[in-house]
């Protein structure tokens, strides 16, 4: 493959959602939330902005739906929470827990139906430092983790609203992008989105759906069920050396490593895989 020797970038300032700009589902209809903090925190009604009480740092709280409200159980003990929305937030700097994971933002829980969600309320950047390491190995390349916060990037804001039946954008499976939270962040990995901060990619102006997978096996595919998207067409993938894993639409992840280590950069491994398009930076007013 020939190298690109010549990059034009693009920078535009696309507008998104205002702070905390992505709700991330981390539990979805469960019977019980088992939370926390690692500062003192505090939980408040969403509906009325109240507080409910404070939380003791590194202790452990459940959560349970109780009728149409909840319950917390504290010390043994369960008390009512008179409410079916709450927020869990930290007093100062730190991070909320659940799942047995830390997660940077807030934590809002809702009773739906007598279940319960857990949603991840949080930063783009933030999230996306918590997508990268789940996504590709922090010991790979860092011009290919660059790549992947890209386009990891671009898929949230192109699918914001996906889930929006349980209340939040996407969950945090490879259903849609892994996701480990804070628990995941690595230095490396969080240096290739610091680096890319707020960089997206586009096509026609919009923020393309920017699918990838593991990998394609030699070949990506075209996409039928991504709508035949322009900037997805079938290219070698670089990734002979493993078989396919995954859909093999778009970037490549093995491929995107073995492009990096031939001294490809982020820019050019992204211009390879998806056809024709152009890097935008959303405005980090409304972003971040």
């Amino acid at each position: 493959m020939k190298k690109i020797l010549l990059l034009t970038l693009l920078f535009i300032l696309f507008n998104c959602n205002p702070t905390y700009a992505v709700k991330i589902g981390l539990q979805t209809l469960v019977e019980t939330a088992s939370v926390g903090t690692s500062v003192k925190g505090t939980i408040i009604d969403a509906n009325t902005n109240h507080t409910v009480c404070d939380l003791d740092a590194m202790k452990g709280y459940e959560l349970r739906p109780y009728k149409n409200l909840m319950a917390i159980k504290i010390d043994g003990n369960y008390y009512k929470v008179n409410s079916d929305n709450i927020v869990i937030k930290t007093k100062e700097t730190g991070f909320v827990s659940v799942k047995g994971k830390w997660y940077r933002g807030i934590l809002k829980i809702q009773n739906k139906n007598g279940k319960l969600v857990v949603i991840n309320d949080l930063p783009l950047d933030d999230y996306i430092k918590g997508v990268v390491p789940a996504e590709m190995p922090s010991s790979w390349e860092i011009e290919a983790q660059k790549a992947q916060a890209i386009a990891a990037r671009s898929y949230v804001l192109a699918n914001l609203g996906k889930r929006a039946a349980f209340g939040y954008d996407l969950n945090d499976t490879p259903e849609d992008q892994a996701y480990g939270g804070a628990s995941a962040e690595t230095v490396k990995t969080n240096s290739a989105v610091d680096d890319t901060k707020g960089i997206v990619l586009t096509y026609n102006m919009q923020i393309i759906n920017a699918y990838y997978s593991a990998s394609a096996g030699g070949q990506t595919s075209t996409s039928a069920w991504g709508g035949n998207l322009p900037y997805l067409r079938s290219v070698p993938s670089f990734d002979d050396n493993v078989k396919k894993n995954g859909h093999g639409v778009g970037m490549s992840q093995h491929g995107a490593n073995n492009l990096a280590k031939d001294g490809y950069n982020a820019y050019q491994i992204l211009q390879y895989f998806y056809k024709d398009v152009k890097f935008a930076r959303v405005n980090p007013k409304v972003y971040n």
